[in-house]
């Protein structure tokens, strides 16, 4: 048996894990062709490096896990990327971190150590010329580089340069274990990683949290994803100059957040999650302002997006910008909303529900995305739409449901030589936080995936013979995180 399988918020013994030759782990990967998860190295003492593969059976809701051992004078290896591209940025981290070389990859570049000696891709021809912006942006965003090949206005081809961000949050968290670090990780998806980091923790740990307190919990992570898309929805609009659309969707957006604010005392969220459950209950009054107000803003977001629609000025914006194909798509890899938007059907809510998701019984409404501006577009008025039934539905059951602790102790004792998986899905995709601890119990690795290292070359394939003035529309669309990344 050379891999082991498990669930979403599971655990096995370390020492389980088959331990294979690299070359035989690369054949098996090949084989199984699954998505990855996740690719990560730890020293494994005596100069020696272990490779750890997470592959995602969707369709099975199981994840298959298995590992490499690298010797002291193994520093190379035959890249995966070359047959199965999902891979590339895997391998390029992997490669930065622990100095061992996948061989022939395409596009063997520095993730996040990059700021010198960075060779961009070029181009040659008369009417060939660059187009350099950032890290440092006229806008109030965060610091990233982009390098533009353009052939006059149609821009063939834009190289991402990341890692600005970079801020060793995988090493505070060994170091520092807290809800406080995990929701400070991505400052737009507090929830998502708040609740990842709890539930990996939760399951190390056998923490048992109470119906109400997950109820809660999946209340905040669907509201935050309601306020996301929306605000979205106006970025994009004021990136066309539809000023209705983005004074609507501002305000829709706040009366949400506010809502979260009566909610936890933050308009993220900040402080609600705690191992164990949550902070704060929500008593019956809070809960009835709460559907009245969601309520009003699932009818003004819904008029605004059909009226934004029947408009021919906007449709000519929106669509066949920044098309990618459901095959490219699936190709490298993309996840959460930007993979659902070409067509693709991943989401971890129901390929790797948690017990609350499993409890809701939600069914799944699939979205046939052509994956360009318009799919995106639509899909967050979807999405955001579910998203405020779902809470409506939540709060209604808070309302009903027997009065329960929200919060039990749980403290962090660990066991010994265990890994841990969660993955939540966040507004952007899945996040996945990976806990391993070493033989005296003591957490020895923290891994975090946020859906944006999967889906920065999908901006990077959008904008390709698009205008250079499409580009800020594109990378709304998008809306990809520079921290979540970098981490």
């Amino acid at each position: 048996m050379n891999w082991i399988k498990l669930k979403n918020n599971g655990k096995i013994d370390i020492n389980s894990i088959p331990t294979l030759k690299i070359e035989q782990l690369r054949e098996e990967i090949i084989n199984l062709n699954l998505r990855p998860v996740a690719f990560f190295g730890k020293d494994w003492g005596n100069n020696t490096t272990k490779l750890f593969v997470v592959l995602a059976d969707d369709k099975n809701s199981e994840l298959n896990v298995s590992s490499a051992i690298f010797n002291q004078d193994e520093k190379c290896y035959e890249s995966i990327t070359q047959v199965l591209p999902s891979f590339h940025i895997f391998e390029r981290e992997f490669y930065e971190q622990f100095g061992i070389k996948p061989l022939n990859h395409p596009w063997l570049k520095p993730l996040r150590k990059n700021q010198k000696d960075y060779k961009f891709f070029e181009m040659e021809g008369e009417e060939v010329h660059q187009v350099a912006v950032g890290p440092i942006h006229a806008g109030v965003i965060e610091p990233g580089h982009f390098r533009f090949m353009c052939n006059g206005e149609t821009v063939y081809h834009l190289e991402i340069m990341l890692g600005y961000q970079h801020r060793g949050v995988e090493d505070l968290m060994i170091k520092h274990p807290s809800n406080r670090l995990a929701e400070s990780i991505c400052g737009d998806s507090v929830i998502a990683n708040n609740l990842a980091y709890s539930k990996v923790m939760e399951t190390l740990c056998d923490c048992k949290v109470s119906k109400r307190a997950q109820l809660i919990r999946t209340l905040a992570l669907e509201m935050e994803r309601a306020a996301i898309h929306i605000g979205d929805l106006g970025a994009i609009s004021g990136d066309i100059a539809y000023l209705m659309g983005a004074s609507v969707f501002g305000a829709t957006r706040t009366l949400v957040i506010n809502t979260m604010l009566e909610f936890s005392g933050s308009r993220f969220g900040r402080g609600l999650i705690e191992l164990g459950g949550v902070n704060f209950d929500i008593d019956n009054e809070k809960i009835k302002r709460a559907l009245e107000t969601l309520t009003k803003v699932e009818k003004d977001v819904d008029r605004m997006v059909k009226t934004m629609l029947k408009n021919t000025s906007v449709m000519s914006r929106l669509e066949k910008t920044g098309v990618v194909s459901k095959e490219k798509a699936e190709q490298i890899g993309l996840v959460g909303m930007a993979a659902r938007a070409c067509g693709l059907t991943l989401d971890s809510r129901f390929d790797f529900p948690d017990e609350c998701y499993k409890f809701l019984a939600l069914p799944r409404k699939m979205f046939k995305g052509k994956g360009d501006v318009n799919s995106r577009f639509k899909l967050r008025h979807q999405e955001a739409m579910e998203s405020l039934d779902i809470s409506k539905r939540i709060l209604e059951m808070l309302k009903n449901t027997l009065k329960e602790e929200v919060k039990t102790n749980c403290e962090l004792n660990l066991p010994k030589d265990t890994m841990a998986i969660s993955i939540v899905e966040g507004w952007r995709g899945e996040i996945v936080h990976i806990a391993l601890t070493d033989m005296n119990g003591t957490l020895s690795k923290y891994k975090i995936k946020d859906p944006s290292f999967n889906n920065w070359y999908g901006l990077a394939l959008a904008v390709r013979n698009n205008g250079v003035s499409d580009f800020p529309l594109c990378n709304k669309s998008f809306n990809l995180s520079y921290c979540g990344c970098d981490l």
